[in-house]
């Protein structure tokens, strides 16, 4: 089951915290904070309420979240497993225009794919599914259920996933928020007014299989829940014609090479021993290899999609 991007605690969409070039307000500083105060710790209590949602429900759990860490926020993908395990997180490596206002960069080093009974399971966020390269690194880890939370309603983002799933022979989930005025809190002002029924994002999600075909939606009229069954014959049968990091590369003429090495703002050396330092530990952060080689995790083996 996939949730849209920053589904807890909030797409903050309309919103200018207050700042233009050379100043910010103090009512944007204190709009950070609200945001800040309303944003999810991982490990925390929403990780652990998430965990037993997933558990109770016997679903692989795919959760778009706004994370907390020290005094930053990242853009984050939550995983989790039927039976309440905390798989790991991918952070968005790049915010898109003024979302970098709030929002930190995630590094190379939580991009997994998981391997499970249902497939390969990863996930890009939003504009990242415009990175050509970070595209291509999961279909190097073979990422069969691509999930594409996001924030995008526009009619082109549609194509985009008709084209990504048919470019990386995978079925892809995209989620996007349906929402209202009325779903914000009253003192949220922004361009949208305070008309309770006006449409502030218009949703869109979609699946679409290996050949570009929809399952499901897109639906940009209102809430709904969108189910598909898949077939993984599929991704094969689409590869005997393309593979595009396998017979359809041309690796003589251009290579891609991936960092996926944790980068920390701050390493302290003392004598002959270093230490890194971060703002905060996150050990539910997956453990990656500093080769560039794609790999993939395994997880158990219950659960239905």
């Amino acid at each position: 089951m996939v949730f849209p991007e920053a589904f807890l605690s909030g797409y903050p969409r309309g919103l200018d915290f207050g700042a233009v070039i050379g100043a910010r307000s103090e009512e944007g500083r204190e709009d950070f904070r609200r945001y800040w105060e309303s944003s999810v710790q991982v490990p925390g209590p929403v990780v652990d309420q998430l965990s037993r949602t997933a558990c109770d429900h016997r679903i692989y759990l795919v959760m778009g979240v706004v994370e907390r860490d020290g005094g930053t926020l990242y853009c984050s993908v939550l995983f989790f497993a039927p039976d309440g395990q905390f798989l790991g997180k991918h952070r968005k490596v790049m915010p898109t225009g003024s979302e970098r206002l709030v929002w930190g960069f995630g590094d190379g080093s939580t991009m997994p794919v998981f391997e499970t009974p249902l497939g390969k399971l990863g996930a890009l966020i939003c504009w990242e599914n415009y990175l050509p390269l970070m595209r291509t690194a999961m279909y190097a880890k073979g990422i069969e259920i691509y999930c594409a939370p996001t924030a995008d309603a526009r009619d082109s983002w549609f194509a985009s996933m008709r084209h990504v799933a048919v470019e990386g022979r995978c079925f892809v989930l995209s989620c996007n928020q349906f929402n209202r005025r009325r779903d914000f809190p009253s003192d949220y002002h922004t361009a949208f007014g305070d008309d309770p029924d006006t449409v502030v994002t218009r949703g869109g999600s979609c699946i679409v299989d290996p050949f570009g075909n929809y399952l499901a939606g897109p639906h940009p009229d209102g809430e709904t829940i969108l189910t598909a069954e898949i077939d993984l014959r599929q991704v094969v049968r689409g590869k005997f014609d393309l593979d595009v990091v396998g017979h359809y590369a041309r690796p003589d003429i251009f290579q891609l090479q991936v960092d996926e090495r944790p980068k920390r703002p701050v390493t302290i050396e003392t004598g002959s021993l270093a230490k890194e330092k971060t703002p905060s530990t996150n050990p539910g952060t997956p453990r990656k290899s500093a080769q560039s080689r794609p790999k993939t995790r395994k997880a158990p083996r219950r659960g239905r999609p």
